[in-house]
């Protein structure tokens, strides 16, 4: 696959973002990504999903600023448009989902990672959203994921400003879950990925769905989603091995339904 390059790890998915000099998107890997994210939510044997990029040196610079030199707005409304259906549809992955930011995390760059359920950064990351400097704005997820995960005042920051962090503020502020030394971020990543294969996929996947309604809507619809949900559990193998495991002391072996 052309710029994405896909390889499975045990019950994990990586995704690695290889547009060299900066891992930039265009509207083929993100339709790439769109439809890759379509199959895996269909592929059982995948419970987690990870997204790097290739190189020390960059995450993903974002988009390639020469598609919008001309000022075109169908090409701006297309690119736009795809941008969100591939973010949105990285976000709505059954799973859970883990950006290893192993550099330059700019613009899309930045955004594919805020689709993402799990963030771990190297030390020496920088991450921004630098839209503005350039007369445009963050279309694929950034004024809304940005400022959910890290309050209105630092997206503000970000984006209004133009102001770049780095990976000990960014986790100072919660943009990123954890930081680690320069190469390890994937590694890190796969180890969390592995984690997951030791939950129930269908529990996975209801309770991302629970914690990512607090952004859609109020606590007094998501309290009745979270009790239907939970119940609905009981229709799949996986509770039933699950509590059966925990009652004999083993470990639990999962069918993802």
């Amino acid at each position: 696959m052309a710029n994405l390059r896909l390889e499975k790890v045990g019950n994990t998915a990586l995704i690695t973002m290889a547009n060299p000099p900066a891992n930039t998107w265009t509207r083929e890997t993100l339709t790439q990504l769109r439809d890759l994210v379509h199959e895996l939510n269909a592929d059982k044997s995948v419970y987690a999903l990870v997204i790097t990029g290739e190189g020390e040196k960059f995450f993903s610079a974002g988009a390639d600023l020469k598609l919008f030199a001309s000022g075109d707005k169908a090409v701006a409304s297309d690119m736009a448009r795809i941008f969100g259906e591939a973010f949105e549809t990285l976000s709505a992955f059954r799973g859970v989902s883990i950006a290893a930011i192993n550099g330059y995390a700019m613009g899309g760059g930045l955004e594919v990672a805020l689709a993402c359920d799990i963030r771990i950064a190297e030390e020496q990351a920088q991450l921004a959203l630098p839209e503005a400097k350039v007369g445009l704005l963050p279309c694929a997820g950034g004024t809304q994921n940005l400022a959910w995960l890290v309050g209105e005042g630092w997206a503000k920051r970000m984006i209004l400003c133009g102001e770049r962090l780095n990976a000990e503020k960014a986790l100072a502020i919660g943009l990123v879950e954890e930081v680690v030394a320069k190469g390890q971020s994937l590694a890190a990543a796969i180890a969390l990925a592995a984690k997951v294969a030791e939950q129930s996929p269908s529990a996975v996947s209801a309770c991302k769905k629970l914690i990512q309604q607090g952004r859609h809507g109020s606590m007094s619809h998501a309290l009745p989603l979270e009790r239907e949900l939970f119940v609905a559990l009981f229709d799949t193998k996986d509770q039933v091995e699950g509590v059966s495991a925990f009652l004999e002391k083993r470990p639990a072996t999962w069918v993802n339904g």
